[in-house]
């Protein structure tokens, strides 16, 4: 029995009357404590995908190594070049010595220097245990001399391209492309430039002192696992969480306080960049893939996927020391699922430019690069689809198809006529972004979702970037070579993906009625 002297009806009508005095307010309360809680969530996902940089704290006390170039040698009326392809090892992070791959050193290539018009033989010794290939990103050439994976390089044998350059100065790439090991052969270290020059670029009033005012810039992400590259896929592909710039981490470079040229290579195999200096300092693009734009383009970003390159002119003449930055700029809804994902947000720091006082004046800001004839779409005798994403024909196995098909060596997907100007209509039906890369061809965009190019996309391209949902359509002239036997590839350039099977095959003939869709005895298999 209580002891309480206060009568039971009491007691509830206080509680009764306290509960009615604060009942308006709890919901209240409760609706302001929700709303703290998701404001302070909020601004802690922003600041972790939108500010705080993915490699923060670089000291860039490295100086950036810069490749040395190769300018071959002549041998009667031909210019020979010599790669050889071997294993290596480097020392990237401190004290950790890194096994590596690479061509005339332990990791990445020389700049090889080719001239418009020359005949050229290039070399290609095969020192690792396993076969190879070599390909000429961007570069016209036969079928024969592209560097396909139909021509396989074994191990201890060598192969040699044979062509003449034939096309406008560009800064072009080689890497191997061995189906199904592209991306591990590449991530060793097997890459490096090819720089063409022609007249025009020896005219143009440019920065051209190679590593002084004309930097080579090869950017790529790795992971590492004490010290040695880890190969690991996410989300389909790799993703590294550590810069090397030309194989350099945490890298400075000194420039002059004057105008500087960067020619910038997305040699990684999956990660796409959003380049800019952490000042936002605008800029000038010059070039894209293909070479020159018409006019300098002024700019405080370049977009680049793998396999896509640039030429920027910087004016450094205020001193000032400045990063060179990768933003995470992919849109809200990928930037997100790159970060729940696991893949990083793209917010990177890339390398330090310590500026010092300049010995010569600075080249002026050209009024005109080049001149582009845009090509008429009503000049494309056909048009074909290329369908990235989406189910595979017959429910079969691998990565992501192109037209519903995963990639068969023995199989000839697209015929063309030698001399014909095609339409090729790339839609994007997946859910993750796709560069679309073209080999033999530079190609023109017509139109981007309905829409005409502006700015970089004006210019000759090898390699396009189609985020989920677009329709890119391209075009391009089938040119000089045809061969009925070997075909060239067509290919999303995250390496990953095409070494998966998003990947096809195209034969150029001179009359492809004569040619039906070969689907075996092909060379190489």
């Amino acid at each position: 029995m209580s002891t309480d002297s206060t009568p039971w009806s009491v007691v509830r009508q206080k509680a009764e009357k306290w509960f009615r005095a604060i009942k308006p307010r709890r919901p209240k309360r409760a609706v302001m404590g929700l709303l703290m809680i998701v404001l302070l969530s909020g601004g802690t996902c922003y600041w972790l995908m939108f500010i705080r940089v993915t490699n923060g704290g670089l000291t860039f006390e490295n100086e950036l190594l810069i490749p040395d170039q190769l300018f071959g040698t002549v041998v009667d009326g031909r210019r020979q070049f010599d790669l050889t392809v071997a294993e290596g090892s480097r020392e990237f992070l401190p004290g950790k010595r890194t096994p590596t791959a690479g061509v005339n050193g332990p990791f990445l290539g020389p700049t090889v220097r080719l001239r418009r018009g020359e005949d050229v033989d290039l070399i290609v010794r095969n020192n690792l245990d396993e076969m190879t290939t070599m390909h000429w990103h961007g570069m016209h050439v036969p079928a024969r001399m592209d560097g396909t994976p139909h021509q396989k390089i074994e191990p201890g044998e060598s192969w040699t391209a044979s062509f003449q350059v034939d096309q406008q100065a560009a800064p072009l790439w080689y890497h191997p492309h061995p189906h199904g090991n592209t991306g591990q052969h590449v991530y060793r270290g097997v890459a490096g430039l090819m720089w063409i020059d022609d007249d025009n670029s020896d005219a143009l009033d440019l920065p051209k002192t190679y590593g002084v005012d004309d930097i080579p810039l090869v950017i790529q992400d790795r992971l590492f696992d004490d010290g040695a590259f880890r190969f690991a896929v996410n989300q389909g592909a790799v993703y590294g969480n550590t810069m090397l710039i030309n194989g350099t981490w945490s890298p400075f470079l000194q420039v002059e306080s004057r105008r500087i040229r960067f020619r910038l290579l997305n040699g990684s195999n999956a990660r796409i960049y959003y380049i800019g200096f952490d000042d936002s300092r605008v800029f000038h693009q010059i070039a894209t893939d293909g070479g020159f734009l018409e006019t300098p383009l002024q700019t405080n970003r370049v977009i680049l996927a793998p396999g896509e390159r640039a030429e920027i002119l910087v004016d450094f003449s205020d001193g000032a020391e400045v990063v060179l930055k990768s933003y995470p700029e992919a849109g809200l809804l990928a930037t997100m699922e790159s970060f729940f994902g696991g893949t990083g947000t793209g917010n990177l720091q890339l390398l330090k430019i310590v500026p010092q006082p300049a010995k010569r004046a600075s080249h002026a800001l050209p009024n005109r690069l080049n001149t582009i004839v845009r090509i008429d779409a009503g000049q494309a005798a056909k048009t074909r689809p290329m369908v990235l994403g989406g189910p595979v024909q017959g429910g079969g196995g691998g990565g992501p198809p192109i037209n519903g098909k995963i990639m068969d060596m023995a199989r000839i997907d697209e015929v063309v006529r030698l001399g014909d100007i095609e339409i090729w209509e790339v839609n994007n039906r997946g859910g993750q972004p796709h560069p679309f890369h073209v080999h033999l061809v530079q190609f023109q965009i017509l139109d981007r979702n309905g829409q005409p190019p502006t700015g970089a996309e004006l210019g000759w391209k090898d390699t396009v970037l189609v985020p989920p949902g677009d329709v890119v359509r391209i075009i391009m002239p089938f040119e000089r070579y045809a061969d009925p036997q070997v075909p060239y590839m067509y290919h999303c350039h995250i390496m990953e993906h095409e070494d998966n099977g998003m990947m096809g095959q195209f034969l150029v003939v001179e009359e492809p009625e004569q040619l039906s869709h070969r689907t075996k005895n092909l060379p190489g298999n």
